[in-house]
């Protein structure tokens, strides 16, 4: 048996995720030929087969499995090695690629660069808007560092081994009115009472699945009007009177004279963001800075939004 090479492993790990060396050759931006030639050498670094033809595809041998088993704790001992030597070189310029959806870049990623020009000016964040499953590839990859996501069908398992995981916000969902809807200025809003109003829900993903499970949860079907993805567009429909929409509390949306944005009494549908990255990683002394301003902005926003919505 010799060294096994990581970036073949690597390729294997890819082809038990997506199946095929075709998958695998799209992802990684190679052609079929250099997939299946680079793991046919890995199988002579190993000693053993580690796939075999099933028709015109190929499958996993029991040796590779033996072999993928131990592959994630390498790939997580080599981040270790990789964060041990950026931590020696403390005070040195660092680059942070991080990744999420428009809601999170704009609700907590800029807060937290501003927070890090003057913690460690030294770290430079780029930002990278994407969405899970793509934005997980991207981090397994290399190609980001720091991904943020919703917990959803999308999203990788808790409980996967690549990725370290950090909680950063329980995002709660207010209900968007007309300013001169009856209950605009009630004591109290519940959901249960707009059941008979027309909704504007986003076109899919994962705001559109939370507002559809609270309506039902609250003992209704929502009658749904109007399909927007743009929230500014969903504010200006409200206030036409076109239908009520709930509005999670990260959209960047100024204040408007036409809308009331009302707490909602008992139900409180809540989306959870999170912030990932290659485990073994986290203990980079770059990346636990950026993961703590992650974390700041996190607390910081839901005091605010807190405090606003109950002035």
């Amino acid at each position: 048996m010799g060294d096994l090479d990581v970036r073949k492993l690597r390729m294997l790990r890819e082809l038990d995720e997506r199946g095929t060396v075709a998958a695998v050759a799209q992802a990684l931006h190679l052609t079929p030929s250099a997939v299946s030639q680079q793991l046919v050498a890995l199988s002579k670094e190993a000693g053993v087969r580690l796939i075999e033809p099933v028709g015109r595809r190929v499958r996993l041998t029991d040796a590779a499995r033996v072999l993928l088993r131990r592959a994630n704790e390498i790939f997580a001992e080599l981040e270790r090695v990789q964060a041990d030597l950026l931590a020696y070189s403390e005070g040195s310029v660092a680059e942070v690629r991080v990744a999420g959806f428009a809601a999170t870049l704009s609700g907590l990623v800029l807060p937290a660069v501003r927070e890090l020009r003057d913690t460690h000016p030294g770290v430079a964040v780029r930002l990278v808007e994407s969405d899970p499953p793509h934005s997980f590839d991207q981090l397994v990859r290399g190609d980001v560092d720091v991904v943020l996501s919703l917990e959803s069908k999308d999203s990788p398992a808790a409980t996967d081994r690549r990725f370290h995981r950090v909680a950063l916000l329980a995002e709660r969902f207010d209900v968007a009115l007309p300013v001169d809807h009856p209950l605009a200025h009630a004591p109290v809003v519940r959901l249960a009472d707009l059941a008979n109003e027309a909704w504007i829900f986003s076109n899919t993903g994962t705001c559109r699945d939370i507002s559809f499970a609270a309506c039902i949860a609250a003992g209704f079907t929502p009658e749904i009007v109007h399909h927007i993805g743009d929230w500014e567009a969903t504010l200006g429909a409200v206030a036409l009177g076109l239908g009520l929409a709930l509005v999670p509390r990260l959209i960047n949306a100024g204040p408007r004279e036409d809308v009331v944005i009302r707490v909602l009494d008992a139900e409180q549908p809540t989306r959870h963001v999170f912030a990932a990255v290659r485990r073994g990683s986290e203990e980079a002394a770059h990346l636990a800075a950026v993961l703590g301003a992650l974390t700041a902005a996190a607390e910081l926003k839901a005091a605010d939004r807190e405090v606003s919505l109950h002035d």
